[in-house]
């Protein structure tokens, strides 16, 4: 891809069709869910439309070519990401979430595993759902410490079982659409030493899984993130990921990559932000005798908001082109994305309803809903104050660290 971002032929209809299914499909998730009381009720409701995305090949897109899927890299990602979240941020997490449920088998599962676990995923067919199991209640920003800190869920041998234990809570989607599990966890563990993390690959267990709490959450309202606990549930010995007390390296990967996704995420809540505030200002006169879009006040905001937008976009393409091309800077722009794109939407949002004014304090105010989505963005996927400038930080540390490499790609 040229410097300037213009986008293939390919990548046009990719983001076409996407825009496509999002303007049919994902419009309706509002009216299936909202009226729902329940977490679990407004879930389920999103199950048909997530089983239509499933079916037009959306999660297979997900999944990188050489795993069997027809992923061409982050950046085709990002133009699903926006298209979708520009229209439903609910149905979308959840199947954005199977990329993050997946990542550890991308990076460090065994062809054996990837052939036991990956087909339904490939599949056009049903719901299926997979959740990276790693945070746990009382936060997880320092998981990797040693016991009796960081992760408390244990798993132990019993002959050719490992036997876990523990609770995990905020996992999208993880307690399935039954509360019996999801299809795949990739549970993050303690096993045989204090410092050992592993990653065990733990199917719908049989038993041993109880929902806990469904969150009622103050945005993503359809979309489900359950506290749950795992009594004596038991997986066979070779379900670890990459090997035993090697979990910490590859849950590190598992969330740069979908850093820069969250950037694009914010960008499509922007979008639709800002199509709504601009048509507000070019058809509302507000009891005067002209659009407020010519007071000058309203057109300098709308001014900044665009700016905001366009350039949450462009630091997230050139992150998702970074680390599809595996440049060096690429884990430093995908963190800057997430941290940047995230607080954007909170902030622009906020400011385009000063626009709108009061008018946009009713919950049926697209406005409102789009705020709401917006304010996970810097707490969740590794909260930006927690876990992102954290690891900003230490890059910025390191002996080796060269500014440039972000800036310009160089070695």
């Amino acid at each position: 891809m040229p410097l300037d971002f213009i986008l293939t032929s390919a990548q046009r209809t990719l983001q076409a069709d996407a825009r496509a299914f999002a303007r049919k499909e994902l419009s309706r998730t509002r009216a299936a869910a909202e009226h729902l009381p329940t977490p679990e009720q407004r879930f389920a409701a999103t199950r048909p439309i997530y089983e239509k995305a499933i079916a037009a090949g959306f999660l297979n897109r997900l999944i990188p070519q050489p795993f069997g899927g027809g992923g061409s890299g982050l950046m085709d990602m990002a133009l699903v990401a926006e298209e979708f979240y520009a229209v439903d941020a609910n149905v979308s997490l959840t199947l954005f979430a199977n990329l993050l449920g997946l990542m550890p088998l991308f990076l460090a599962g065994t062809p054996e595993q990837l052939a036991r676990f990956l087909p339904p995923f490939l599949d056009r067919r049903g719901a299926p759902l997979a959740a990276l199991a790693n945070s746990e209640p009382g936060g997880s920003a320092n998981f990797m410490l040693s016991a009796p800190f960081g992760t408390r869920t244990t798993a132990r041998l019993d002959g050719d079982s490992w036997v876990v234990d523990g609770e995990k809570h905020w996992i999208s989607s993880a307690t399935g659409w039954d509360a019996r599990g999801a299809d795949l966890l990739c549970v993050v563990c303690r096993t045989s030493t204090p410092d050992g993390l592993t990653i065990l690959a733990v199917p719908r267990p049989e038993r041993g899984l109880t929902l806990v709490k469904a969150v009622d959450t103050v945005g993503h309202r359809a979309h489900l993130v359950p506290h749950f606990r795992m009594d004596g549930v038991r997986v066979p010995r070779d379900h670890v990921i990459g090997g035993v007390g090697e979990g910490r390296v590859v849950v590190d990967a598992s969330f740069t990559g979908t850093a820069a996704l969250v950037g694009i995420m914010a960008v499509g809540l922007l979008r639709a932000a800002f199509d709504y505030a601009l048509d507000f200002a070019k058809t509302q006169s507000r009891g005067g005798p002209h659009p407020i879009i010519q007071h000058q006040a309203v057109g300098y905001a709308l001014a900044d908001a665009k700016t905001s937008l366009e350039a949450a976009r462009q630091l997230g393409w050139r992150a998702c082109l970074a680390m599809d091309t595996q440049a060096p800077g690429a884990t430093e722009l995908a963190l800057h994305s997430k941290i940047f794109g995230s607080e954007t939407a909170v902030r622009v949002i906020t400011d385009l309803m000063r626009v709108v004014g009061i008018e946009s304090y009713d919950c049926s105010s697209p406005l409102c809903g789009l705020l709401q989505d917006a304010l996970v963005l810097p707490l969740f996927d590794g909260g930006n104050m927690g876990v992102r400038r954290r690891q900003l930080h230490e890059l910025l540390m390191h002996p080796d660290y060269d500014a440039l490499n972000a800036s310009f790609g160089c070695n």
